[in-house]
C-alpha cells in the first residue's frame, strides 16, 4: 500500500490515480478515500491527479489514540502535500473533509495550494452557540455519541439509510448498495477515531480560517442537508471566503458525491479548468 508517515509516526494510506495538475481529496465521517471513487475515477480520466487518503484512524491509515482532532487531521494532509511534494493542488474537501481543507489553509497557507472546493462542508461551525444560533445544539452530537458507544454498526446503517443520502424523503429510492458501502467504510474506521472526530468536526470553529483563504473557491452544498443544514455551513462560508463562488443543489441531500455525483463531476471539472 502507498503510506506517508507523520511525524508522530502514524501511517496515512493514501490511493494516486492518474498524472496532470494535482487535485487532493478529504472525506467525511466517518468514511475513507473510497468516498471519492466516483469523483476520481471521472477525473484522472480528465487528465488530473487525483490523491485521496484515509484519514488517521480511518480506513487502511494507523489508528492512534491521539490527535484526532482537527489541526493534526491539517497537519497529516500538509504531511502527504510535502512529502509527495505537490506543487498547484486544488484541494477538494467534503463535509468533515472540508473542515480539514480549511484548517489546512488557516494553518499552513496557500504556497502549495491553486484552488479550494468545500462539497457539504462543515465549515464555519456546525454547533451552535450565542454567536451562531443557527447551528445544531450540543444534544445532536452527544446523541450521534451515546448511538457510537451503544452500536455503532447500527449507527451507520441508519446514518446512512435515512438522512445521509435523503433516502428518508417522500420518493427517494435508496441503493443498498451506497447504503452497506457508507457502513462498510465505517467500520473500518476505529471506534475511538470515529467517536472523537464527532466533537472534531461539530465544535471546531472554521470562522478565522475561512477568512485566510486567498484562494478560488467553490462551495457547493444541497439545500436539502440534513447532516450540515445549509444556512450555519456552506451559505455562511460562501460569505467569509472572499471571492467565493456557490454552487446550491436543489433538493439535495449531504452525500452529494454519490446521489449527484455527475453533476458534482461536470462542476468540479469546470472548476478545475477556469
Amino acid at each position: 500500500m502507498s503510506t506517508i508517515t507523520t511525524s508522530d509516526g502514524t501511517q496515512i494510506y493514501y490511493k494516486d490515480w492518474g498524472s496532470g495538475p494535482a487535485v487532493v481529496f478529504s472525506h467525511g465521517w466517518p468514511q475513507n478515500a473510497d468516498a471519492w471513487e466516483s469523483q476520481m475515477m471521472f477525473l484522472a480520466a480528465q487528465g488530473y491527479r487525483c490523491i485521496a487518503h484515509d484519514r488517521r484512524g480511518h480506513g487502511r491509515s494507523s489508528q492512534p489514540w491521539h490527535g484526532n482532532e482537527m489541526d493534526t487531521y491539517a497537519d497529516d494532509l500538509a504531511a502527504l502535500i510535502e512529502q509527495l511534494d505537490l506543487q498547484g493542488v486544488t484541494l477538494v474537501g467534503f463535509s468533515t473533509g472540508g473542515g480539514e481543507a480549511t484548517r489546512y489553509l488557516g494553518r499552513h497557507g496557500s504556497a502549495r495550494v491553486a484552488k479550494l472546493a468545500l462539497v457539504s462542508a462543515v465549515p464555519p461551525l456546525m454547533l451552535k452557540t450565542p454567536a451562531n444560533p443557527g447551528g445544531l445544539p450540543i444534544e445532536v452530537f452527544d446523541g450521534l455519541r451515546a448511538a457510537s458507544l451503544a452500536d455503532r454498526s447500527a449507527l451507520y446503517q441508519a446514518v446512512a439509510s435515512g438522512p445521509f443520502f435523503g433516502y428518508n424523503r417522500p420518493g427517494a429510492t435508496p441503493s443498498q448498495g451506497v447504503i452497506d458501502a457508507f457502513w462498510l467504510q465505517g467500520l473500518l474506521t476505529g471506534h475511538r477515531a470515529a467517536y472523537e472526530c464527532i466533537k472534531a468536526f461539530s465544535e471546531t470553529d472554521f470562522t478565522e480560517d475561512l477568512k485566510k483563504i486567498d484562494v478560488p473557491t467553490l462551495v457547493i452544498h444541497g439545500d436539502d442537508d440534513q447532516i450540515v443544514p445549509i444556512g450555519a455551513a456552506g451559505l455562511a462560508s460562501a460569505k467569509l471566503v472572499q471571492g467565493a463562488r456557490l454552487i446550491v443543489y436543489p433538493g439535495a441531500p449531504h452525500g452529494l458525491s454519490d446521489t449527484h455525483k455527475d453533476r458534482l463531476n461536470a462542476d468540479l471539472l469546470s472548476f478545475l479548468k477556469g
